[in-house]
């Protein structure tokens, strides 16, 4: 018997998590969008920086889910209220980050492709943190999804709960890094300038209809 016999669903439940998994992550959202868009900025260092920033808050939503702390945030749409604010405050925060960068980058050919100034890999993962830590529907759709694949006969919840998280986090964060590829190799075609900046502008105005989006967002609870 393997340690995980039992903890994780069947052949065909994990097919459907996968999938599952796969679409959540390929539908453009604040964490898709970040990552595309500190890669065009500030290149392939700038977006596994930012993606490994998303993992770790997904790591943090899956075991504040897992023990229970998710469950208090539906249950209390006034905690909610508040990390929706503060999630959607740092999204305008980023987005007009983008747009004043966008507006006072000066033209001219770029040597490395990059943005200027660049940021260090850490304020990059840090970025993609707090994206991801301070959206609280992320930690409901934790709350809400990962259940459904917990087998009926587990010997543990909790453990198959963690299991099934850092099943999510894992596909969630090669796919990230694939991504990452992909907009890199797009970045080195981008030889303009005015484009970069034209791409740096739609990004801001992205983020902020994404605050606008998400404080328009209720807990599971709410009527």
């Amino acid at each position: 018997m393997t340690a995980g016999q039992g903890l994780l669903p069947g052949p065909a439940e994990a097919a459907v998590f996968a999938t599952a998994v796969f679409v959540l992550n390929a539908t453009p959202g604040v964490d898709f969008l970040l990552t595309v868009s500190r890669t065009l900025q500030g290149g392939a260092r700038a977006g596994v920086a930012a993606a490994l920033g998303i993992s770790a808050g997904c790591v943090m939503h899956a075991l504040a889910a897992a023990f229970g702390l998710a469950a208090l945030l539906a249950l209390h749409p006034q905690a909610f209220v508040v990390i929706q604010w503060a999630g959607a405050a740092y999204l305008v925060w980023l987005g007009l980050g983008m747009l004043r960068q966008a507006w006072r980058a000066a033209p001219g050919p770029s040597v490395t492709g990059n943005a200027v100034p660049r940021r260090t890999a850490w304020a990059d993962f840090r970025g993609g943190l707090l994206t991801n830590v301070l959206n609280p529907k992320v930690a409901l759709f934790f709350l809400a999804f990962l259940p459904q694949f917990v087998p009926a006969d587990s010997p543990s919840a909790t453990a198959s709960f963690l299991l099934l998280g850092a099943w999510f986090v894992l596909q969630g964060t090669l796919f990230l890094l694939l991504l990452v590829a992909l907009a890199a190799r797009l970045s080195r075609l981008q030889a303009s300038d005015a484009a970069r900046r034209a791409l740096g502008a739609l990004g801001g105005a992205l983020f902020i209809a994404l605050a606008l989006r998400l404080l328009g967002a209720r807990p599971a609870t709410a009527p």
